[in-house]
Order: C-alpha cells, then structure tokens, then sequence
C-alpha cells in the first residue's frame, strides 16, 4: 500500500515525525502537497464525514488519519517500529504525547504571545520565553528522556528495539542544535544518552540517505525549531 502523507512542502514541521518514520521503515509514500500542490491537500480538509483538523495527516487506503501522534500509533505497529503488546504500545503513545508537549514548547519560544502575530511583534515577550525555556523546560523534559534511555537496559528509549518515540527524540535534538547551537552546546553535556541515540539515528542507512537527500527539507525560519540570534545568548 503506498501511504499519502499531507503537510506542508516548505517546513519540516510536525509532518516530519512522520516522515522520519516512513522512511526508516522503508515504506512506499508520497509527500503529496510536495508533489501536487498544497490545493489538493486542502480539499482533502474538507472532504468526507471525518475530516481532519489540520496537517498532517496520512490516508492509508480508505483511513485518514490525522494528529501526528495517533499516525505514529498507527504506524508504529505495523511497522515495527512499537511493541507487540497492549500495554507497551501505550506507553509508547504516552511517551509520543510528551514528545508533542514539548514541541509545543519550543514553538512558544519565538511565538510567546500566539501564531497570528509575527516574531516581530513579540521580540522582548520572545526572550523572556526562551530564557524560562532553558532554564526550566528543556531540563524537564530532555532530563525525563535522558532519564529513561539510561535506564532502558538497552540502546534506545525504551530498551533494545529502536521505536519511532527514538526517530522523534532524534528531530528533538536535531532542531534544538539548530534553532539554540549556543544554548545546546552548553546543555548538551547533561544529556549524553539523548546525544549518543542522536547520533546512531543518523547512522542509520535508511535515515542516513533520507537526510542526504531533498526528500529532508532543511529547517528554516518558518518551522518550529528556528534560529534567531537575539533568542540564543
């Protein structure tokens, strides 16, 4: 079955949880508003008795399913890239969840005050945001996930099989590196675990000719992970 993912064509976004799970599983899919346009993927937004809220979303045969989470719930267990087992599928998923809070997260470092206003608008409410961020949330949050990598008894977040909770914590510090080097150098120190799975993520082949490739779009200025100077100092 070749899988129709919908995001948009010039950001990595929320769209690419999804991609880096696709391609790690080697499974056939097309980026559709990359391929065909971002009309064709707003009709789809309105179509059907279930439409989804926004991008992105996967249609997989006659399903449409939407939430970046709940897609990599689906996938995850087809793929085997999540556990066999109820419970482990779960936790799993709540392991995603949390993932998705703090995306949420960095999001707000630039945007602080809402979405509809420009970065410009809200420079000084920025660098307050950002400050609390580093100081506060970041250590929260990377130090659960470093917490639970040392003691999964294995090479990955959750043991000795590689999940796509793995692929996310990758594109988590992947775009941290981007958006704050200076900030992450410093920090980068306190997670060693998230670093070391950081970096056989990139090893992988599949992962590895997906970032050599112009299937990875590059992170810019109109995603989530973004780098402003004024916000890393």
């Amino acid at each position: 079955m070749r899988y129709e993912l919908y995001y948009w064509p010039s950001i990595q976004g929320r769209g690419e949880y999804v991609r880096l799970a696709l391609e790690e599983a080697g499974a056939d899919y097309i980026d559709v508003a990359r391929q065909r346009g971002v009309p064709v993927m707003m009709r789809m937004m309105e179509e059907g008795a279930t439409p989804p809220f926004a991008p992105p979303f996967l249609k997989a045969g006659k399903l449409v399913i939407g939430q970046t989470s709940n897609i990599l719930f689906y996938l995850g267990a087809r793929h085997g890239l999540a556990p066999k087992s109820e419970g482990g599928r779960l936790w799993l998923h709540q392991l995603q969840l949390t993932v998705t809070d703090f995306v949420v997260e960095v999001h707000d470092t630039h945007h602080p005050l809402g979405p509809s206003l420009y970065y410009e608008d809200q420079k000084a409410e920025a660098k307050k945001r950002t400050r609390e961020f580093w100081k506060e949330r970041v250590p929260k949050y990377l130090g659960y996930f470093e917490d639970l990598t040392a003691k999964s008894g294995g090479s990955w977040v959750t043991g000795r099989k590689l999940t796509y909770v793995d692929l996310s914590l990758f594109q988590l510090v992947d775009g941290l590196r981007y958006a704050f080097p200076r900030h992450m150098k410093a920090f980068e120190p306190e997670i060693p675990k998230l670093c070391a799975l950081h970096h056989r993520i990139a090893a992988r082949p599949k992962i590895a000719a997906y970032l050599a490739s112009d299937r990875r779009i590059p992170f810019n200025e109109d995603g989530i992970f973004r780098h402003y100077k004024a916000l890393d100092v």
